[in-house]
């Protein structure tokens, strides 16, 4: 969500700052324009990195001894967390 958002701020800004030959006089569009492609860029930023801490692999090791036998068991587990709610 938050990707798709910044990839929108960021082409109505180059819309505003390139495409439109508007003048309007209590506005400055072309500023309105780099304020949104800087704002989109910042907004994608921010969620390639939110989305690269999501996806982390998580390590479990768990140590037990075994009541029959007196042995020590080790068992090692290794899982991503599921699709967070915007993935699905």
């Amino acid at each position: 969500m938050s990707l798709g958002l910044g990839i929108v701020l960021f082409v109505i800004g180059a819309i505003l700052a390139f495409a439109l030959q508007v003048s309007v006089d209590w506005i400055d569009l072309q500023l309105v324009g780099y304020i949104l492609m800087a704002a989109g860029a910042v907004v994608v930023v921010l969620s390639l990195v939110l989305m690269a801490r999501r996806r982390r692999t998580v390590a479990t090791s768990q140590t037990s001894i075994d009541p029959s036998t007196g042995n020590r068991v080790t068992r090692s587990e290794q899982s991503r967390p599921g699709p967070g709610p915007e993935e699905l």
